[in-house]
This record gives C-alpha cells, structure tokens and sequence, in this order.
C-alpha cells in the first residue's frame, strides 16, 4: 500500500466520522420535540417513558410507566432501524398506541435523531 492511499483512507475514515458526529448534534436538536414527553434520565418517566437504556430493550417494559395494551403487546426490541420506522408514522408500526404524535416524516430527520439517542440513551 502505498502512503498516498494510506492518506486517502485517513481522510475518508476522518471525515465519515465527522459527518457521524455532526448527525448527532443535529439531532440532539431534533430530540427537543421529544423532551416535551421523555426523559432521558434512568426512572425519569413523564408523559412518555424514560428513553435511558432504549436501544435492546423491549417496548413496553420500562417499570413504573403505564404504557398502551397495544405498545406492551408489540414484542418490539428497539434497534436504530425499528426506532426509525416507529417515528416515521408511530401509528403505522404499533397501531393503537397512545402516543399522539404524527411521526416525523423526513428521513435524514430520523437519522440524526437516532443518532443522537445511540448516544445519548447509552
């Protein structure tokens, strides 16, 4: 390999993480909607559940949170990629929740808000 491309690399990997990191304060910027209703304090449930630990668990088990019948019987486990689809239209993949919000509808949006979460909800 030779050093230019060894460069070349460098600056694809540096600037794919930059990009990463800018998806993140964007939507940490995004995540304000969300804060209206969720925390992201462990146990700090308000209108809506606590998002702390959200990525592996499964929707409808945070304690002390009175989630929908339909939300506890969804057998979802939150991946970025269910995440996405649930805040494009939340109505569309859980049909009969309770939360009342219409989805946000534009996709680079989400990413940036599921980006941010990844990190924020660790």
């Amino acid at each position: 390999m030779t050093k230019a491309f060894l460069a070349t690399v460098a600056v694809v990997i540096a600037s794919t993480i930059a990009h990463a990191e800018d998806d993140a304060v964007r939507g940490e910027q995004r995540f304000t909607d969300c804060a209206a209703c969720h925390s992201l304090m462990p146990g700090a449930n308000n209108i809506g559940p606590s998002l702390a630990g959200l990525f592996g668990r499964k929707a409808g088990t945070t304690a002390d949170f009175r989630y929908s019948p339909a939300m506890r019987q969804s057998k979802i486990t939150w991946t970025p990629q269910l995440l996405d689809e649930f805040i494009a239209d939340p109505q569309k993949l859980v049909p009969a929740n309770r939360m009342p919000y219409s989805g946000m509808p534009n996709a680079a949006d989400r990413a940036d808000l599921v980006a941010y979460l990844q990190k924020a909800t660790k």
